[in-house]
């Protein structure tokens, strides 16, 4: 790691602002922030060739660099904090998978230290209030019903750092639990779920906002019986989730999704796992084996899809370079779309003055180069 560049242009570079690319652009970094203008004799950093773009807004990812955050210890998640650092990710949120209350409760209180200190964005509740008609790779005694009562103790345990609950809303207790969710400005997820088109719609005008992993875990779009993915997609409340791993998702769900909800109703996550920069093998998902092969992660039992191993610069290069979306699409959906969503974009989720300077290079190519967090280079890139 170079160290802080207290004041260092960055120039030559296409950058992408929110109001479109800038050929031959400027990025002035100034300590932790992005400036207006230039210190006298600031250093330049030449990128002619290469993409400046924010840096990457994770808002759902259980570990990586073989480290989970639903079970390690501090050290072992700041080491999975860093992994995904090191891939572009500069904010992110620690998502915990089913377990028993009391420990999940206790998971948010190691998890809210690290929110406060600023390693973390927030936690994300991915269980256990889900259907086990679409369980995953959660473990199914584990399942409960999404009492208000429960949710508000994970809620309290949390200390004010939960950012979003995901929920089966059509199971005992869930619409009164988005209301709870909404009612305190956190993000009520509808996903693991079984729910008709119409339950859906009650859940979404209950507040619910965000469909996790859009089509993973949740009843296929069919003509008569439409199911949530209909509903999901067709109203402008709801941001959509998408995992693009080449595994979860068909290149042409992705472009569905893109075209019923619109780049500005898309988030890019990982939905990773321990495995995610780190490799094949066998690992823990809570309290379930799992099988890394080939880089797909699938439970050892029943082989379902058990998270993936993704990190969020090979999400950005599939899109770009495989999905063909505009890269200023995916910009929005991989780092504004999850700041608003989160409550940040005043400080992450785009390039511009006054705000962090989190930011990722990319090469022609769309390859990583190098990553900034805070000024700091995380990864410099090496030019020339």
């Amino acid at each position: 790691m170079a160290g802080r560049a207290d004041s260092t242009v960055l120039a030559g570079a296409r950058v992408v602002l929110p109001t479109g690319t800038v050929e031959n652009g400027r990025v002035i970094v100034e300590g932790t922030r992005i400036a207006g203008a230039a210190a006298e004799g600031a250093p330049t950093v030449d990128l002619s060739g290469h993409w400046v773009v924010p840096g990457f807004v994770d808002m759902h990812n259980h570990g990586g660099g073989g480290a989970s955050f639903t079970s390690g210890t501090v050290d072992e998640v700041l080491t999975g904090i860093r992994t995904h650092r090191e891939h572009g990710t500069t904010t992110l949120v620690a998502s915990t998978v089913t377990g028993e209350m009391d420990f999940l409760a206790h998971r948010a209180g190691v998890l809210s230290e690290l929110v406060e200190q600023g390693d973390l964005a927030g936690i994300h509740f991915e269980g256990p209030f889900i259907s086990p008609c679409r369980k995953g790779a959660h473990s199914e005694e584990l399942l409960r019903d999404p009492d208000p009562a429960e949710v508000r103790k994970l809620m309290d345990a949390a200390r004010g750092t939960a950012k979003m609950f995901t929920l089966a809303t059509e199971l005992p207790g869930g619409i009164d639990s988005v209301r709870l969710l909404a009612e305190h400005g956190i993000i009520a997820a509808i996903g693991h779920t079984d729910a008709t088109y119409e339950q859906t719609v009650e859940a979404i005008d209950a507040g619910a906002t965000v469909a996790t992993h859009l089509f993973n875990a949740m009843p296929p779009l069919a003509h008569r019986d439409p199911g949530p993915i209909a509903a999901l997609l067709e109203d402008e409340r709801i941001t959509v989730e998408l995992i693009n791993d080449g595994t979860h998702l068909h290149p042409a769900a992705l472009e569905l999704a893109y075209h019923h909800a619109g780049a500005h109703r898309v988030a890019l996550i990982t939905d990773a796992m321990d495995a995610a920069g780190f490799g094949d093998g066998l690992y823990q998902l809570g309290p379930l084996a799992v099988e890394v092969k080939d880089g797909v992660a699938r439970l050892v039992e029943g082989n379902s899809i058990a998270g993936s191993t993704l990190t969020l610069d090979t999400a950005f290069h599939r899109a770009v370079t495989i999905d063909r979306i505009p890269v200023g699409d995916v910009v929005q959906s991989i780092s504004a779309n999850p700041a608003r969503l989160l409550g940040v974009y005043d400080r992450v989720g785009s390039l511009e003055p006054g705000k962090d300077a989190d930011l990722v290079v990319l090469d022609a190519d769309f390859g990583l180069k190098g990553v900034m967090r805070k000024g700091e280079w995380i990864k410099e890139p090496q030019i020339g």
